[in-house]
């Protein structure tokens, strides 16, 4: 079956050296804060219905593409633990996503358990991976998996087969690819991908039944 609301998911957070660019905006405002921000108004929300964990991938050596790290394992109620890791990100090195999203699909035990991975990237894999080929492959060993990605200001620093790498790893899981451009754009993303409107309905109509 496919994950449902409840089910674990992980966050693989692109921290590579686009991270710290500030897209000339006033005042400078680096691209991680401004991502940070949308997380800790989400997470919050989200954290109490379901276990989230968080990978990073890109700080270090930036010759090197085996800079990704579990920072933490899914966990309830872990907004604070999320964001006090992301706090301390210091964004630097290429972009090994398609190594990261796999890292993150054995941390939630995929296919013996069901998943959900949230992607957050601002740009495209530069570290040889075949994304597409990783997405088909995982899909090929359960349909208990769904990638989501959230292409943050892409349009800038990614190519046209970076897009399309972005969109057929969604695809290719049943997931949403999702371009943003504003703060505002990436909190509403992020509350799609993460959120669980059926808990909410759910106990919604338990405080006001009808």
């Amino acid at each position: 079956m496919p994950p449902t609301c409840r089910d674990d998911a992980m966050i693989v957070f692109d921290a590579s050296g686009s991270m710290s660019g500030t897209d000339f905006n006033t005042p400078p405002t680096p691209r991680i804060d401004k991502v940070r921000r949308a997380l800790a108004l989400v997470l919050p929300e989200v954290a109490p219905t379901r276990n989230i964990g968080l990978i990073d991938y890109g700080p270090g050596p930036s010759n090197r593409c085996d800079n990704i790290d579990l920072l933490l394992q899914p966990a309830p109620h872990a907004a604070e633990r999320i964001m006090g890791a992301l706090d301390k990100i210091v964004p630097a090195g290429r972009t090994p996503l398609t190594a990261a999203v796999r890292a993150a699909a054995r941390v939630l035990h995929f296919p013996e358990r069901a998943g959900v991975i949230v992607l957050l990237t601002d740009g495209e894999e530069t570290c040889g991976g075949d994304p597409c080929a990783m997405a088909r492959a995982l899909r090929a060993q359960g349909s208990n998996i769904t990638l989501h990605v959230i292409g943050y200001r892409t349009r800038d620093t990614s190519t046209a087969t970076g897009y399309m790498q972005s969109r057929c790893m969604a695809d290719a899981t049943g997931g949403l690819y999702v371009s943003v451009e504003t703060s505002e754009q990436l909190t509403a993303a992020l509350r799609k991908m993460l959120g669980c409107p059926a808990v909410s309905l759910s106990t919604a109509s338990e405080r006001h039944p009808r």
